[in-house]
């Protein structure tokens, strides 16, 4: 009976965010701009909430606020739109059942990272796809171009995670107070801007070859299509001179 109740409470959890998400559609022309800050803020909001609070609370809600605004992204791809409308459900409910019974943490927690995991991956690609067709260059164009570069490194982050979850100690981390999972956030983007301070160190095959993989893909983003992007302004100035 509980359980049907937890489920209940997580349903209309759902309907409530996609009725915001309805009620929301005239910021719909500034779906770029909201994507992007919800990213910002999942990467900045831990000097905010600091602790475990961040972790086991802040963080799943803000993640959840940026598959929302993933959802204004693709607005018009109908068919990634259900999939991330699919992701969404699947990441409210895990959490709003996580909160309420902790006894699947373990479960719980695979499938609201899975989730948010296989979101990054899909808005990356629509992002990708979106800014090397774009005709003109435009505010929107570079907005995208941001967070498709951003999308990379959480898409790094889940891979550097997954790994140390089923493989623990596939990294070695400082010793510090921060959570291995702000860890290997603030490694995945030293990773993928090749900055490598070399605190915090891939220790097995598989994080080595991911730690390759995400450097690599930081670098073909930037060289290609920023470069793209750069030769499309130049030509479209070009034409209107």
């Amino acid at each position: 009976m509980e359980e049907v109740l937890v489920v209940g409470k997580s349903y209309y959890f759902t309907i409530f965010l996609l009725y915001i998400l309805i009620m929301l559609q005239k910021f719909y022309p500034y779906r770029f701009h909201i994507f992007l800050a919800t990213q910002l803020i999942i990467l900045f909001g831990v000097l905010i909430f600091q602790g475990d609070l961040f972790d086991s609370v802040v963080s799943p809600l803000l993640n959840i606020g940026n598959i929302i605004a993933g959802l204004f992204l693709l607005h018009k791809k109908k068919k990634t739109f259900w999939i991330v409308a699919i992701l969404l459900i699947l990441a409210t409910l895990s959490f709003g059942i996580d909160v309420i019974d902790k006894e699947d943490e373990y479960f719980l927690k695979g499938l609201k990272l899975t989730s948010y995991f296989i979101f990054h991956i899909v808005v990356t690609r629509e992002l990708i796809l979106q800014v090397w067709k774009s005709k003109d260059i435009n505010e929107k164009t570079i907005l995208g171009l941001i967070s498709g570069f951003i999308s990379l490194g959480f898409i790094g982050f889940f891979m550097c995670l997954f790994t140390e979850l089923a493989y623990p100690n596939s990294f070695s981390f400082p010793e510090n107070s921060i959570s291995n999972a702000q860890n290997l956030m603030y490694f995945s983007y030293i990773t993928l801007l090749t900055i490598g301070y070399g605190e915090i160190l891939p220790e097995t095959v598989l994080a080595q070859k991911i730690v390759i993989f995400i450097a690599l893909s930081g670098q073909m983003y930037l060289v290609i299509l920023t470069g793209i992007i750069v030769g499309k302004f130049i030509i479209q100035k070009e034409e209107k001179t």
